[in-house]
């Protein structure tokens, strides 16, 4: 394993802050479209359907009366049902993404003195933590 190579800090380990975003592993969460780049949530997509079977009925049945999609249909010349679906709106696919861990904590990679350790929900709130701690350290260097 190759060696960590750290500058020593300037002053205690309680004068730090710890910004992290990790994943835990081998866990997935159900995740929306937007969530995952979905290419049909960005661009729309087209169902392909052949009423002429049991099967295609079903599924012609089901995205005309159940599905809660927009959508605009079309027959093609060789008798099947094109279901045209707008952008914007959840696919028909399960999506999965590994969730993120947005934490803050005291201290550095030498420890956390006080043991104080918080999770923001949304990475915003991450973002926005991150970004006034940034604002503080620079408000205390202009001061001197």
């Amino acid at each position: 394993m190759q060696q960590v190579n750290r500058l020593q800090p300037a002053m205690d380990v309680g004068a730090y802050q710890t910004f992290q975003i990790s994943a835990p592993r081998d866990t997935t969460v159900v995740a929306a479209c937007e969530q995952v780049g979905c290419a049909a949530w960005q661009f729309g997509w087209e169902s392909k359907v052949d009423e002429a079977t049991q099967l295609g009925q079903q599924q012609a049945a089901y995205i005309r009366q159940k599905s809660g999609r927009t959508f605009r249909e079309q027959r093609t010349g060789d008798g099947l049902t094109v279901f045209r679906f707008e952008a914007h709106q959840r696919c028909f696919a399960e999506h999965r993404t590994r969730p993120e861990i947005y934490l803050v904590r005291d201290g550095d990679w030498r420890g956390n003195p006080t043991g104080r350790r918080r999770m923001h929900e949304r990475p915003a709130d991450w973002g926005e933590d991150l970004g006034e701690h940034q604002q503080r350290i620079a408000d205390q260097q202009q001061k001197g």
